[in-house]
């Protein structure tokens, strides 16, 4: 038996106020001449967590547009730019939510690979080290900051750069940055984290490893959403360690059902990866019973409406679509149905999981 020996992130710093601690955390990784590039999520554009930026010498902020989520032109669009203005950067620092996250990664490893980003989208395509990277979220749910994937969608598939050289080298925890972020946007990226746990906990890839971090961030999500009746401190804190934790749970198993169906709505239909987990997950009784159940108290307890009828008129060929893309997902549909998975997930029963959404 192989058993997997992967990458975590170098460096983590977990505190209130540790965003502070920055500009010491880059300084031994300048080079002379080039820049450190601080993709920020565009909700910060003009609100005071830009001026505490570390900025030195031709240091460059960019504002990333995350309405939706990161495609590969943009990625290679970015990278382009960056080499056309200054040949090579020290750093790239993504501060922002899971898409920032996921576009800085993605950002720095095509500094130095060749080709388009849609070129890695699948399983240990990266040949090369990225520039250095840094993530700082701002919002607590995706764990994108410790995953070894970076989510795209290219010109066929919504798939991940899953690669040893993806996961940031350094990682800044700070619960004080999600303070102001907005309540369903929180809602529905800690739901994200709570539904990790359910497909990780409940997956044929489970193992001790993952099980130790799945239940962790399980116990503290229910605690969160169910246990506490108003939003503090204390749930921004826990949130953040949820997030890792849950990231940390996938890292040595897989997701399931609600995220490679959720992966076809976002390729199509430009649905956020949250919102997409919800509304599937909202039908997913036959697969995690007890998890949707507690889903829906959590749901209600929050007083959130998750869309309904999102589907309702598309074509028979957009179903096929969403249907090629979350079939295109193996080691998720592996690890929640097992190896025969694709007996039991047919296209039409999948056709009719779409239909109800």
């Amino acid at each position: 038996m192989k058993f997997r020996n992967f990458k975590m992130v170098d460096y983590v710093v977990y505190g209130r106020g540790s965003f502070d601690q920055l500009d010491e955390i880059l300084a031994p990784h300048r080079k002379e001449g080039q820049p450190m590039v601080f993709l920020v999520d565009h909700f910060f554009e003009g609100k005071p967590l830009v001026a505490r930026i570390p900025l030195r010498g031709n240091d460059k902020v960019i504002f990333a547009d995350v309405t939706y989520e990161p495609k590969t032109t943009q990625v290679d669009k970015l990278a382009q730019s960056l080499k056309d203005e200054f040949g090579q950067v020290s750093g790239v620092i993504g501060i922002g939510g899971g898409s920032t996250m996921d576009l800085a990664k993605a950002v720095s490893l095509m500094m130095t690979n060749p080709g388009s980003s849609a070129d890695y989208q699948g399983w240990d395509l990266v040949k090369l080290p990225g520039v250095y990277k840094a993530g700082i979220p701002t919002l607590s749910g995706t764990g994108a900051e410790v995953s070894r994937t970076t989510v795209l969608t290219g010109p066929t598939r919504k798939l991940g750069m899953n690669s040893d050289f993806t996961p940031f080298d350094q990682i800044v925890l700070d619960p004080e940055l999600t303070t102001n972020a907005p309540a369903n946007q929180r809602f529905y990226t800690g739901m994200d984290c709570y539904i990790h746990c359910i497909e990780s906990l409940q997956g044929t890839y489970l193992n001790e490893f993952s099980k130790s971090y799945g239940e962790k961030a399980l116990e503290l999500c229910q605690y969160i959403f169910l246990e506490k009746d108003t939003w503090d401190e204390e749930c921004d804190d826990k949130l953040m360690m949820a997030s890792y934790a849950g990231g940390m749970s996938i890292a040595y198993s897989q997701v399931g059902v609600a995220h490679a169906v959720s992966y076809g709505l976002s390729y199509l239909l430009g649905t956020k990866h949250g919102v997409g987990n919800c509304i599937v997950m909202n039908h997913l009784e036959e697969y995690y019973p007890q998890g949707v159940a507690e889903f829906k108290r959590m749901v209600e307890k929050g007083g959130f409406d998750i869309p309904q009828g999102i589907t309702k008129g598309l074509t028979d060929e957009q179903f096929d679509k969403m249907i090629d893309v979350s079939l295109g997902m193996k080691p998720l549909w592996e690890n929640a149905l097992g190896k025969d998975w694709e007996q039991i997930m047919t296209r039409e029963k999948l056709r009719a999981l779409y239909e109800k959404l």
